[in-house]
């Protein structure tokens, strides 16, 4: 194989494993939620059902990570990002200040 080829297929694995990222960090955030509410967080990436669960109203941009979850990991076809990667971020962002903000809060409260 080329070196050209090599790098877009290095490209590409990279791409997966951001979307991955990305819909892992919010889930991981939605269930941050609902541990912060004195609940027990399923066992799910769904993220729907998390996002639900936290009472917190998602963007369709964060929705649309859902297939980041397992479908992108192991099928094989074309996954592109819902939206460039700055307003996916920025969304991911809003939600660790506002979860931060909250987490302190409860944390000043418990003392």
């Amino acid at each position: 194989m080329p070196p050209s080829e090599d790098a877009l297929l290095l490209l590409r694995i990279v791409e997966r494993h951001l979307r991955f990222t990305a819909q892992q960090a919010l889930e991981k955030l939605l269930k941050c939620w609902i541990v912060l509410a004195n609940q027990e967080p399923p066992r799910s990436h769904d993220l729907v059902e998390l996002a639900a669960l936290a009472e917190v109203d998602l963007s369709e941009t964060l929705l649309a990570l859902q297939p980041f979850a397992v479908e992108a990991r192991y099928r094989d076809g074309e996954f592109p990002l819902p939206a460039r990667r700055e307003l996916i971020l920025s969304n991911l962002n809003e939600l660790v200040r506002v979860f931060r903000d909250a987490a302190e809060c409860v944390k000043d409260q418990d003392r």
